[in-house]
């Protein structure tokens, strides 16, 4: 893994690897290690917007967008989802990363949020708090091998309008940090 972003780190940035042990103070599964290895890139200066990569014993996955919005982004990425301009150009990047395999995902309300009416066009990006896009690979002989490296810059190069809407229409929280427990 620490090959492979650094091979990646001078097109994406420099990226954050997860710990491999878990946090169990309040989990009732007391497992101290993850399953799997994951990294991110969370590119300076966008905000919004960013690249993961996960290996585990079911493959490979990669993803990029957003996975955690707070309130005064959530509430730009409505505004720009229901903008004439900027939300028919998401529409059609998640509808062209549809076409091309990727499943789209993120937390999502279950009714229609304040302000908006359930006859609002694009009302299904409406509904997300979190938006990004993901692919996995089951384990083959490739993922030894250079192959997986092309197929993660390959799939990173595929979400750059993605993140980039992110970074454009949603930014940077203006919100103060949460304390770390």
């Amino acid at each position: 893994m620490l090959q492979l972003l650094e091979e990646l780190a001078p097109e994406f940035g420099t990226a954050k690897m997860f710990r491999p042990y878990r946090d169990v103070r309040f989990s009732h599964d007391k497992t101290p290690y993850k399953t799997h290895q994951g990294a991110v890139v969370n590119p300076e200066g966008r905000g919004a917007g960013a690249w993961y990569v996960q290996v585990d014993a079911d493959g490979l996955m990669v993803a990029g967008g957003c996975w955690r919005l707070e309130s005064d982004q959530i509430a730009r990425y409505r505004r720009a989802v229901a903008d004439a301009v900027q939300g028919p150009a998401l529409e059609a990047e998640v509808g062209r990363l549809r076409a091309a395999g990727w499943d789209i995902a993120g937390d999502r309300l279950v009714r229609v949020p304040a302000g908006h009416s359930a006859d609002d066009d694009r009302i299904d990006l409406l509904k997300h708090k979190a938006l990004h896009a993901s692919r996995r690979w089951t384990p083959e002989d490739w993922l030894h091998t250079r192959e997986a490296l092309d197929r993660v810059r390959r799939s990173w190069r595929d979400l750059e309008t993605l993140n980039a809407w992110f970074a454009d229409n949603v930014g940077a929280t203006t919100k103060e940090p949460r304390p770390r427990r």
